[in-house]
């Protein structure tokens, strides 16, 4: 009778033995989810705040080009929107009609766009320049100089032959004008040494008002300046999430 008592303490010893084997292991496991846990809420911290910094620079980009533009000629009238990141100019201001060519008027507003950027655009891309600027780490990745028209068929004339040319065409011969007004501009690179200047055109596939009326027409004719910001660089990262507001 001792020897089956004896027997039977050791196979409880035995199986409490293995149930706190299972719940230090449990435990164990449980230590690593709330480490790998807390690893991405960091990352995502992180990027949600660098995102967040970027698109505030975005803003401040977009509000001192407007400043700068009516500071040099308030007759030059542009419309921002800093939830697309985008500075907008009408095409009545640029074009005739129909025309890819900018007239005269046009080339003189094209050229007091480009002065301004050329004054605001070196604090956000590189090489950077350093005097007069804010302190920030994001950058600008591509500026996109975007041709836009309205529904009206186009026949086309010379060169184009529908819509989609001629909104290629405005956004090429404003994007000249611009290097040929201020040289600089071309000089004017992103993180990746890349320029940031480019061209697209999207014809009518991108209004702005689904009107038919003529005011909504001629507020899709236009040229966009489309804004996007670089990822700042894994070594500013800490400095972006750890930075007083």
């Amino acid at each position: 009778m001792a020897s089956r008592g004896v027997r039977r303490s050791r196979g409880e010893e035995e199986e409490e033995s293995y149930f706190i084997s299972m719940a230090d292991m449990m435990v164990g496991l449980l230590f690593i989810f709330i480490i790998l846990l807390l690893y991405f809420a960091l990352q995502f911290q992180q990027k949600s705040k660098a995102l967040s910094d970027a698109g505030e620079a975005r803003t401040k980009i977009l509000r001192d080009l407007k400043t700068e533009i009516e500071r040099r000629d308030s007759s030059v009238k542009v419309q921002i929107d800093t939830r697309t990141g985008v500075l907008r100019m009408p095409a009545a201001i640029l074009f005739a009609k129909g025309d890819y060519r900018l007239s005269a008027d046009g080339q003189a507003a094209v050229g007091v766009i480009a002065e301004a950027m050329g004054q605001v655009l070196p604090c956000y891309s590189f090489p950077r320049r350093q005097q007069n600027c804010p302190a920030t780490p994001h950058s600008i990745d591509a500026i996109f100089i975007e041709g836009h028209t309205d529904t009206d068929a186009f026949a086309g004339w010379g060169a184009i032959s529908d819509n989609m040319d001629l909104s290629a065409l405005r956004a090429t011969n404003t994007f000249r004008a611009m290097e040929q007004a201020v040289a600089a501009l071309d000089a004017l690179h992103n993180r990746e040494d890349r320029p940031i200047l480019s061209v697209s055109g999207y014809g009518a596939n991108r209004p702005v008002d689904t009107g038919l009326d003529e005011a909504a027409k001629s507020r899709n004719r236009r040229i966009d300046l489309r804004f996007l910001m670089a990822a700042p660089p894994p070594e500013d990262m800490v400095s972006i999430l750890t930075e007083k507001p």
